[in-house]
């Protein structure tokens, strides 16, 4: 199984949009407007608070 880290060479603001891309083998900027499209649906509150907690949990990877 593989670990989810947050990026150090793909970020934008913390690396996780590019961890997850870096985990799935998918390009960054589908996650990315993944993101945001879920941000539209479920509104913006949930999703930064989410990605708030994913930044203070989600360990960087160490290249």
């Amino acid at each position: 199984m593989t670990k989810f880290y947050r990026s150090t060479t793909d970020k934008k603001i913390a690396g996780l949009c590019g961890g997850l891309a870096q985990m799935f083998d998918v390009d960054p900027t589908l996650v990315r407007l993944g993101v945001v499209f879920i941000c539209f649906i479920t509104g913006v509150l949930p999703v930064v608070i989410t990605y708030l907690i994913a930044w203070w949990i989600v360990p960087r990877k160490n290249d």
